[in-house]
């Protein structure tokens, strides 16, 4: 069994390298949407490319998880510490792959009529959805305390309003200009992406309760 001073060195380590891919899951979402709406596909395939580096954090995140747990057989509030980064990891994987799926639509939409009116909308919500992830980023670096988590969280409601708003929009402009279905469509899925890493973002929320409680809560 490694000390204690061993243990809060790894746990450390572990906090440091996913404060890492956070970072860089940032930088996605952010070059993502700006991608998206300047149309610039060679970005877009810098993201795509960028996306297994995110991938491979998850492994050694995983890897360097498991085998504190295996090595170290934390208990109580250790294990849910380790347990807790091992969750949080794949909600910000996941959220790197919706990333890489906006700039796979950025990529598919050469040459298709836009619609600028939505385009500033989908740009808003890419704002919002950056700041609810640079929130939970920073609730979890600074191991915040469950009623902070619970505010972040709520603020997902404001990019679903966002989905819902921009779909109507959407909907709107495609019955004036019926020639912009394809591209409405696309608008459809990049909305969807969006909000799905709100949503993922909001689960670290509720990872970071877990770890204050203990108690598995849905936000």
């Amino acid at each position: 069994i490694m000390l204690r001073s061993q243990f809060e060195e790894e746990l450390d380590k572990l906090h440091n390298q996913f404060y890492a891919m956070g970072n860089e899951v940032l930088g996605q979402i952010n070059k993502t949407v700006r991608a998206f709406i300047t149309h610039d596909r060679e970005l877009a395939k810098e993201i795509i490319e960028a996306d297994a580096k995110i991938n491979e954090f998850e492994l050694k995140l995983e890897q360097k998880s498991l085998e504190i747990i295996a090595l170290q057989q934390p208990v109580s509030g250790d294990l849910r510490a380790v347990i807790t980064v091992l969750k949080a990891t794949s909600d910000l994987e996941r959220m790197g792959d919706h990333a890489a799926s906006i700039a796979e639509a950025t990529i598919r939409m050469k040459g298709e009529v836009r619609i600028p009116t939505v385009e500033a909308e989908i740009n808003k919500m890419g704002r919002q959805v950056r700041q609810l992830v640079e929130s939970v980023l920073d609730l979890y670096l600074h191991k915040g305390d469950s009623d902070t988590a619970y505010d972040i969280a709520a603020k997902d409601e404001l990019i679903n309003q966002y989905f819902d708003d921009i779909r109507e929009l959407t909907t709107e402009e495609i019955k004036k200009e019926p020639d912009t279905i394809i591209t409405g469509r696309d608008y459809f899925q990049v909305i969807s992406y969006l909000e799905r890493i709100g949503d993922y973002a909001k689960n670290i929320c509720e990872w970071v309760v877990y770890l204050n409680t203990g108690k598995i809560t849905e936000l």
